[in-house]
């Protein structure tokens, strides 16, 4: 347990930090499952517009070091083949 009132409340921020992360790390990963819905569901050009939402959530979440910039990279690189294989 924190003993000085900095640690009490670098352990506050700490639980709030969490919660918000954790709050974008969900809205990632949401995010993805619609495209890969919208991929199985065979209609590209829907595919093609979630995606593109998509790139913008997983962006941000990487500009905020929630995930690293390479994980997002990955993210969006292996949904953008999958729509492409779709033609």
């Amino acid at each position: 347990m924190a003993n000085s009132a900095q640690a009490r409340k670098r352990a506050r921020q700490a639980v709030a930090l969490n919660k918000h992360n954790a709050s974008m790390r969900s809205m990632m990963r949401t995010a993805i499952k619609r495209v890969r819905q919208a991929i199985e569901k065979g209609d590209q050009a829907a595919a093609n517009e979630v995606f593109q939402k998509t790139t913008s959530v997983i962006d941000r979440v990487a500009d905020k070091n929630i995930i690293h910039k390479n994980k997002a990279a990955r993210h969006k690189s292996r949904l953008s083949a999958a729509i492409k294989t779709m033609a």
